[in-house]
């Protein structure tokens, strides 16, 4: 079995410490800094002005913005799959990778919750969720697995973060200053001793236990926001199961993006190495047959039966107006990464990371379709209403404010690669002590 390559711990702190932005990076920083403003200045009209801005309606009354928040929630899942599912199963080659998915799932977690409240036309009335909510309301379900989940991925961070800290307020001379309050803010007390350590792996393992129902807990929730109604396209008991395999491959995927694009950046090919892509490869392809399935079944069984109001849906997918989306979505969402990853010189790293960006770029035009088609064709059948009412295309505000939330999860990314350790410095040094295969 393959070792990881030895090497000092002195060679593992210098490649894994934050490193201060070269050119590339303020000029990407500065990009995603842009695109939010313009998004906050959208927002900013749409408050003034109301919804009136987005073009919304009395049917498409969700669009792109819950589009995106499906997606968010989509992608976070990534925390619990690599960090509380590797882990509880001890898969060894994990350690790369397990902090790249946790800051992925805080960060889309965070942008999932703000994008709700961007929906809504009034933003202030946000809190009679907490004070007139009521449980028997699938929306006050959702509520409550996103506040938990966000609060478990963050301590989930914060405690697998402690040790490596510790190393930082030990650098502090090579990190420079404007940092070194904030480290010993987050971990002065933590002292690396023996009784510390097992309260703190017993408390990543509670941790990784109660994350994993709860993960499954808010995508199936999500899912019964659509499936508790009548409407043709979500009146479906696949649903659950439908957006629970669609959210590990598109976290699976986000992982594998961010995985190319860290070890491009950083020169971390002794850390990220090829077998990790190869392993994440063999990951990606089950999670994008599996998806495929619950995708078949979720269209054949209603195209067998086709009811009179699961028709004209249908017909509008496969073959009418959103056709090129959906079928841009099947195709190179999945079947096209399929195809890339299921040999062995598709799991390289470059083959990877472009079935990586597919699955990414299908998983959100997939979101869009679970949303709008369905709005479009009610279970009550449509009378007198303008032409417009039939169709949907996102206002440039709801286009700004969308890209902007997008940047938003990728600022949260680079400024946490920019003050902490995108690779666990600890832990990686304890795999290389102890010999940790692959």
């Amino acid at each position: 079995m393959e070792k990881i390559q030895k090497f000092s711990s002195e060679k593992i702190i210098h490649d894994l410490l934050p490193k201060k932005f070269g050119r590339r990076g303020m000029i990407w920083t500065g990009s995603l800094i842009i695109i939010c403003c313009i998004g906050i200045v959208a927002y900013i009209q749409q408050l003034r002005k109301g919804l009136v801005v987005t073009n919304m309606g009395d049917y498409v009354s969700w669009g792109i913005y819950i589009s995106n928040f499906v997606f968010f929630v989509a992608i976070s899942l990534v925390g619990s799959l690599i960090t509380a599912i590797f882990r509880l199963a001890n898969v060894p080659w994990r350690t790369p990778l397990t902090r790249i998915s946790e800051i992925i799932a805080v960060s889309a977690i965070t942008f999932a919750a703000l994008i709700i409240i961007i929906d809504m036309g009034r933003p202030e009335r946000m809190f009679n969720l907490f004070i007139h909510g009521r449980i028997q309301s699938p929306i006050m379900w959702d509520v409550i697995v996103i506040s938990t989940y966000f609060c478990t991925s963050l301590l989930l961070l914060y405690i697998t973060l402690l040790p490596d800290i510790r190393i930082m307020i030990s650098e502090r001379e090579k990190l420079g200053k404007p940092f070194a309050k904030l480290y010993r803010w987050l971990g002065s007390y933590w002292k690396g001793t023996e009784e510390q350590e097992k309260l703190r792996d017993k408390s990543i393992t509670i941790i990784c236990i109660v994350i994993i129902p709860v993960a499954f807990c808010i995508h199936t929730v999500t899912s019964w926001l659509f499936a508790t109604t009548y409407r043709p396209g979500w009146d479906s008991t696949n649903f659950g199961a439908y957006f629970v395999s669609g959210a590990f491959l598109v976290g699976a995927g986000g992982v594998v993006v961010a995985m190319w694009v860290f070890r491009k950046v950083y020169q971390l090919e002794h850390y990220i190495t090829e077998r990790h892509f190869d392993k994440m490869g063999k990951i990606l392809v089950m999670l994008a047959l599996l998806y495929l399935y619950f995708n078949v079944n979720e269209y054949l069984v209603p195209a067998f039966k086709m009811k009179k109001d699961e028709e004209e849906h249908l017909v509008g997918l496969f073959s009418g107006e959103f056709a090129h989306l959906f079928w841009f979505a099947i195709i190179v969402g999945m079947i096209i990464p399929i195809l890339i990853v299921v040999f062995p010189k598709g799991r390289k790293p470059n083959a990877m990371f472009v079935a990586g960006v597919m699955v990414v770029v299908g998983a959100w035009f997939k979101r869009y379709l679970i949303v709008t088609p369905t709005l479009l064709h009610p279970f009550l059948p449509k009378f007198d209403a303008p032409l417009k009412y039939s169709h949907y295309f996102p206002s440039w505000q709801e286009w700004a404010i969308t890209a902007g939330s997008l940047a938003g999860v990728l600022l949260i990314i680079t400024f946490f690669a920019r003050v902490f350790p995108i690779i666990s410095i600890y832990k990686t040094i304890t795999d290389h002590e102890t010999e940790q295969p692959y």
